[in-house]
């Protein structure tokens, strides 16, 4: 059966009766807004922000310099509205610890602020954070920008954590600011320029004002 685009869908079910307009409207915009329905996407739960926040973080896209310990961290995501909606230049600052646990409170080591490009799209190369005193999991602050949305403050935490033993879905709340299991996200091992490296994909969803 051929391939048929909502507009074309649309006009086939109401020759045969079982598609009818209750409303005037142009096929066009039923067709668009049927496909935004679809589209439309779940916030990405909140989290709190932390004490190690810093504001103007050099724009960087890699976080990882050579002879920086920790395993290879390459993470990955794109913004969208909870339409659906890329939402290109959206401000992506991001923060964490370097592998031992320590941030740069000094310096911007392991900080940057990038902008999503045309597509929504932001990447970095780190390195996967360690754990600190102060916190259960290892995780990655975000804080998401984008004109007409409500900002969002939220982590990032990774499903191999020693401290889920394997199980994320039944031991993510040992780490109390973990607001939502959505949050812990699963790594996939691959090898680049002869090294291992974790790479992540996080998308983040932002609220409408």
């Amino acid at each position: 059966m051929p391939s048929l685009n909502r507009r074309e869908l649309l006009e086939k079910c109401i020759a045969f009766g079982a598609v009818t307009l209750a409303v005037p409207a142009s096929l066009t915009s039923v067709a668009a807004a049927w496909d935004a329905s679809e589209n439309k996407r779940t916030a990405t739960p909140a989290c709190v922000v932390g004490p190690f926040y810093k504001r103007e973080a050099p724009h960087a896209s890699a976080l990882r310099v050579p002879g920086d310990a920790g395993m290879p961290l390459s993470l990955a995501g794109g913004v969208y509205s909870t339409n659906g909606e890329i939402l290109p230049n959206a401000k992506v600052e991001i923060w964490q610890t370097d592998h031992f646990g320590h941030y740069d409170n000094e310096g911007y080591r392991f900080r940057t602020t990038l902008a999503a490009d045309e597509k929504g799209a932001y990447r970095i190369e780190s390195v996967l954070p360690g754990h600190y005193p102060a916190r259960v999991c290892q995780h990655v602050h975000y804080l998401i920008s984008a004109p007409g949305h409500k900002p969002l403050v939220t982590q990032l935490y990774f499903g191999s954590d020693p401290v889920f033993d394997g199980d994320p879905d039944k031991n993510f709340s040992r780490d109390p600011f973990i607001t939502s299991r959505e949050l812990v996200r699963p790594i996939t091992l691959k090898e680049d320029q002869k090294q291992m490296v974790a790479a992540v994909t996080f998308d983040l969803v932002v609220q409408r004002l």
